[in-house]
């Protein structure tokens, strides 16, 4: 009777081993929830802010290189009144250093900063299209980086039921063996070998229920929002 006992217990466990190994994370993926997750951490990431704030600067300074082409040149006047008293140099007599009244104008061109123009044109348009692949790159590593950390948020919830399961099934086959130990069907080894798979199970569970809120965590941290926030 208690080899038939001893048996009964392992084809039990087994038969549980087999309904937990058909748990899988592949169906429990919902793919139309991931894309909004994904859509969220492009909104709300930080990094992805701070790469789109750069696409805007190097855009704006495409223009800005344009109408500092204006720089090369450098006007300048002076006014000087009819009838204005003139410089007088002592011993020298009156002197006066302007060959007319009224305004006088002038224009200076630089042509070491007429040349450098156009190669900075193409440097502001050469770092418009580097901040532009640089926010496409992170997009992709972004979307990446979701689905990373949703994966791991399934396993980790399948990891949980099955270790929750694992719990219920060793604590029915316990208590079970409890009641024929009580009766003398079965020896105190196979007993206290059933509580010792009951405490190994339940600290299973409570290490999974860690991996899950971590694994939680680390989601909701990158797409900005909890989970039940986003249908």
């Amino acid at each position: 009777m208690k080899v038939l006992t001893f048996l009964f217990f392992i084809t039990f466990s087994l038969i549980g081993f087999q309904i937990h190994a058909q748990e899988t994370v592949i169906d429990q993926v919902n793919y139309d929830l991931l894309d909004k997750y994904i859509r969220a951490a492009k909104d709300y990431y930080p990094r992805k802010k701070i790469l789109e704030a750069k696409v805007e600067s190097a855009k704006t300074a495409i223009p800005l290189s344009v109408v500092s082409y204006f720089d090369i040149f450098n006007a300048t006047y002076f006014y000087r009144p009819d009838n204005n008293t003139v410089i007088s140099t002592p011993g020298t007599g009156n002197i006066n250093p302007y060959s007319v009244n009224g305004f006088q104008f002038g224009v200076n061109f630089n042509i070491g900063t007429f040349l450098q123009k156009p190669f900075a044109n193409r440097k502001a348009k050469a770092e418009y299209k580097v901040a532009q692949l640089e926010s496409e790159e992170y997009d992709h590593t972004l979307e990446l980086e979701v689905k990373r950390r949703y994966y791991n948020y399934i396993q980790q919830l399948t990891q949980l039921k099955i270790n929750t399961q694992s719990v219920q099934d060793n604590k029915n086959v316990a208590d079970n063996l409890l009641h024929k130990f009580e009766k003398g069907e079965i020896s105190l080894d196979i007993y206290n070998q059933s509580r010792i798979n009951l405490v190994t199970a339940n600290t299973a569970k409570i290490q999974s229920e860690v991996n899950f809120l971590s694994a939680k965590d680390a989601l909701e941290d990158i797409i900005g929002k909890h989970l039940s926030e986003i249908k």
